[in-house]
């Protein structure tokens, strides 16, 4: 038969439980508090650190890779007067022809050769 001694195992825990003193769990509380808080704390202050050197190295990466970018448009634009002196050098040497082929002619000319 169903009886008092089948009653829930949870049913009357309540009652037994002590008296909860809150100044005790406050007390205990301000202990725990007290004795992690220093440390995060530190943590904390490491961790603002850190996030502010990384953002210095940052900022000194992106300065560095700008310096990059400038040696290469430094590097493009010495190719192009290197290019643009070969192309004075080809023109001064036509130019130079043209003006020995203009006296072969003008010499031509005296010495009464029809050209």
């Amino acid at each position: 038969g169903v009886g008092p001694s089948d009653a829930s195992p949870d049913e009357g825990v309540v009652e037994d439980l002590p008296l909860i003193d809150e100044k005790a769990v406050e007390q205990l509380a301000e202990g725990l508090i007290s004795h992690y808080l220093p440390d995060l704390q530190r943590s904390k202050s490491a961790l603002q650190e850190l996030t502010q050197n990384q953002v210095v190295l940052l900022e000194t990466l992106e300065q560095e890779i700008s310096k990059f970018k400038e040696c290469n448009s430094i590097v493009d634009i010495n190719a192009l007067f290197s290019e643009a002196k070969h192309y004075h050098n080809k023109l001064v040497n036509i130019r130079n022809e043209m003006m020995m082929l203009h006296e072969k002619t003008s010499k031509l000319k005296v010495s009464g050769i029809d050209i």
